[in-house]
């Protein structure tokens, strides 16, 4: 709570439009909403505006709020405008062996379709995630609401199966951390038989990256079993009936990822990367 707390300091009013209020993970002790500060939030959720750990919720269409608000909106107004979140997209003058994630993420941003879906559970890079592969379009991003690790890689099959039931065809991209993948590892056995349209792209970076950065959070080092040595991933996916592959520079992640675009089954893409300690 401190953490989002401190953000929304020397703010009056907080306006939260079509998300929760708010995601306090990992738990920091402090206060929801600094004083002096009021909140609103617009959603058309009913269980995410009775979440709502502060403020007060209107229910309602969040596009149709923001048309009508903008309207109100006077110009030339005085106040400065903040500046938006900054984005450097910085990358390494040289590639690295491993890859960062910030070099995966770039990869990726360049050979993403449009159209495609991102499911993401590689939570350690989702900061890098979000600076490279911004969403901007509605439907086209999932991600765990906030704690369980193993859903990201059934999730990309639901949604890849929920797009066929709807008659939309675009390919899903599954981010998963090499430790969030063996929870629940099987579900690509389910995706190899509808020949989904999925490409999972496994950050191999030998560790729960995301588990390391809590016990330095919580003070707590050296937590054992959290290092993942001697994992074949590719081997694995393609004893469930995928694609498997493993890469090992952009070009070839590049090249793996727009063939498995139209490979008519899910393809399992494995990279090794750094280990890297979370934002959180």
């Amino acid at each position: 709570m401190k953490t989002v707390s401190d953000r929304l300091t020397g703010h009056d009013l907080v306006i939260v439009i079509g998300a929760e209020v708010f995601r306090y993970y990992p738990y920091v002790p402090g206060d929801y909403l600094p004083a002096g500060t009021e909140l609103l939030q617009i959603t058309g959720d009913p269980a995410v505006a009775a979440a709502a750990r502060v403020g007060d919720s209107l229910l309602g269409d969040p596009r149709t709020a923001i048309e009508l608000l903008v309207d109100m909106v006077a110009e030339g107004s005085g106040r400065t405008a903040p500046e938006p979140m900054p984005r450097p997209r910085e990358l390494p003058q040289a590639p690295n062996t491993p890859l960062t994630p910030p070099e995966v993420y770039a990869t990726l941003s360049r050979v993403r379709p449009a159209d495609a879906v991102i499911v993401n559970e590689s939570t350690s890079t989702m900061a890098q995630q979000i600076e490279w592969l911004p969403i901007n379009r509605t439907g086209s991003f999932f991600a765990t609401a906030s704690g369980g690790i193993g859903w990201g890689t059934p999730a990309a099959v639901g949604v890849a199966l929920g797009d066929r039931d709807r008659g939309v065809e675009r390919p899903v991209i599954g981010l998963i951390g090499d430790g969030s993948f063996q929870y629940s590892v099987q579900a690509i056995y389910t995706a190899a038989q509808h020949s989904l349209p999925i490409v999972y792209v496994v950050m191999r970076n030998q560790e729960y990256s995301i588990l390391k950065s809590f016990a330095v959070l919580e003070e707590t080092p050296g937590v054992p079993g959290l290092d993942l040595p001697g994992l074949d991933i590719a081997s694995v996916a393609r004893g469930f009936g995928c694609r498997g592959v493993d890469v090992e520079t952009t070009e070839d992640l590049e090249r793996e990822f727009e063939a498995a675009l139209t490979a008519g089954t899910t393809t399992v893409i494995v990279v090794p990367t750094q280990p890297q300690e979370a934002m959180l």
